[in-house]
């Protein structure tokens, strides 16, 4: 009888062996399964991030892009006023400076 009781007891101690294996093994399937939810769920916000970036950057983009333009037209026209006005300068100071240097050159020093 000791030995039928015995036998039970390892009997009994191999089916909570193998129901522990059991909820062990559920147990480690639902992690994954929660391990490639979650690694879907991140994919998804980082591809929704990424649409919202592009897009800003795009919009930004247009919007640089567009003054660009009025921008170089607005450098364009300062710079040829610019040149108007140096050639001006030059017109009205140059018979000062031919004088000036004819002047210099054509005065002899001992």
């Amino acid at each position: 009888m000791a030995s039928s009781s015995g036998q039970n007891g390892i009997q009994l101690l191999l089916a909570a062996e193998q129901e522990a294996q059991h909820i062990v093994n559920t147990a480690r399937t639902a992690k994954q399964a929660r391990l490639k939810q979650a690694k879907e769920e991140a994919e998804k916000e980082i591809a929704e991030f990424r649409a919202y970036m592009e897009a800003e950057f795009q919009r930004k983009l247009e919007q640089t892009s567009g003054d660009s333009g009025a921008n170089v037209k607005r450098l364009e026209q300062e710079t040829d006023a610019k040149i108007e006005h140096l050639k001006t300068e030059a017109e009205r100071v140059s018979p000062d400076v031919v004088q000036m240097l004819l002047r210099h050159v054509t005065t002899v020093k001992n």
